[in-house]
């Protein structure tokens, strides 16, 4: 009995020790088209796996794994879903001509940096959830370590610096891992990089418990000092961080591009800023949020309907609505619903811990009110130790613009090496 006992143990912590399969990459430039079917390839490099089974440019992926493009969501689900080394079959449409192929693609290569050790690991969430963690450390440092817990935004966007991977935020999570002499965590959401899951189908609750999973896992580490461990949010990250620093005593915060009331109210505003950039006159804005947007996120937040429930009830707002059925910014209604109850306000009003905050003076998706509301709340229950810093032309992000609707119309913006260098601060300072 005893030996069975020790086998099925063996066997168990084996299985436990299995790493996540790796992601693959696509080794071509493929774009869903929006409103149609499929992903179009737009170059494909040479000798990769689609180049060997003949794949052109202009061939359209309708299919992999039978399972249809025909949505932006899909498309990432399906790009983060396919694991390197396994076979999966494509359905492409060339001209009038639809045929399969089966192909195995290459792993993506995995991000490095020359003067930290750059581990890749798991956690398993208490709703059984697989996720990859990424860790940098030091290289050659010893004891206990001061450490930065890092919560990305609402996308379904790995965190990861992987290979050929470029931009401002990745610019920013660089300099981080790098310039703050700290060890770093990321993980990535369910279905996002190696993880389990997809991302478009997970709600809130289910996020939330991978960063959870994450944090404890971090604060288990030997080399971490765990009294020394800083939160740092971005947009959707940036709400959440006050909170898990109250619910696992972190040492600090830092909130970048935060909002404070409630879902519902914050989808208003920002709706009303859309109309406005997108041109409409204030007769056209009263009548859409009068006709559409009130009873759509009334619908949606407070009563807990789905869209398709609020539509058939507010027939008038189909004519606005510019969310798919099923999502809304790629994730599922239930997603906003259940953070639509989460006491956000009241976890800026218990915090203990000291706090940062970055408010960009042309991001159009957050309010600038939103950010005052916080420090008034703050030093109303006699918070001691916090800052608001609202930067010139920042966007939400991270770019400097000169307005914020050349934001919002996507015209180029410019990367601020200060920006980056105020969160580096910032996170020293926390921690010393």
């Amino acid at each position: 009995m005893r030996q069975i006992i020790i086998i099925l143990f063996f066997i168990q912590t084996t299985v436990l020790a299995q790493d996540l399969p790796r992601r693959a990459k696509w080794e071509a430039t493929l774009n869903y088209r929006s409103g149609s079917i499929g992903a179009v390839i737009q170059s494909v490099e040479k000798n990769s796996p689609l180049d060997r089974a003949d794949l052109q440019v202009n061939d359209i992926i309708l299919q992999v794994n039978s399972r249809l493009v025909d949505s932006g969501e899909d498309w990432s689900a399906i790009t983060y879903g396919i694991r390197a080394d396994s076979e999966i079959e494509l359905l492409v449409r060339r001209s009038e001509q639809v045929f399969t192929k089966k192909v195995k693609l290459n792993a993506l290569g995995k991000e490095s940096h020359q003067n930290h050790d750059t581990y890749y690991e798991f956690i398993t969430s208490d709703y059984g959830v697989k996720q990859r963690t990424i860790i940098t450390k030091p290289k050659n440092s010893s004891g206990r370590l001061p450490a930065v817990f890092l919560i990305q935004g609402l996308s379904c966007s790995t965190i990861e610096n992987h290979e050929g991977r470029s931009g401002n935020w990745p610019t920013q999570i660089n300099d981080i891992v790098e310039k703050t002499g700290m060890v770093v965590m990321r993980v990535e959401k369910p279905g996002v990089g190696d993880s389990e899951g997809d991302c478009g189908c997970t709600d809130f609750h289910t996020e939330l418990e991978g960063y959870r999973a994450a944090i404890r896992a971090l604060k288990a580490k030997s080399y971490v000092d765990t009294t020394k461990i800083v939160v740092y949010g971005s947009s959707m990250g940036s709400a959440l961080a006050p909170m898990l620093a109250n619910e696992y005593r972190l040492a600090g915060v830092i909130s970048d591009g935060t909002f404070f009331k409630t879902w519902f109210e914050h989808m208003l505003e920002i709706e009303r800023r859309i109309r406005k950039m997108s041109g409409d006159n204030e007769s056209t804005i009263l009548k859409k949020m009068n006709a559409a947007f009130i009873p759509l996120y009334y619908g949606m937040m407070i009563e807990k309907k789905s869209y398709e429930e609020v539509i058939e009830q507010y027939p008038a707002i189909k004519e606005y609505n510019y969310h798919s059925p099923g999502h809304m910014y790629g994730r599922p209604v239930k997603y906003y619903q259940q953070l639509q109850d989460l006491d956000l306000a009241g976890e800026w009003e218990r915090l203990q811990a000291p706090i940062r905050i970055l408010y960009g003076m042309n991001d159009w998706i957050m309010s600038e009110f939103d950010n005052d509301m916080i420090i008034e709340v703050l030093d109303r229950a006699g918070h001691e130790d916090h800052e608001l810093v609202k930067y010139p032309g920042l966007d939400h992000w991270n770019t400097i613009h000169e307005t914020p609707d050349n934001s919002f119309h996507g015209r180029p913006g410019k990367w601020d090496p200060e920006v980056s260098a105020l969160i580096v601060k910032w996170t020293k300072e926390l921690v010393d």
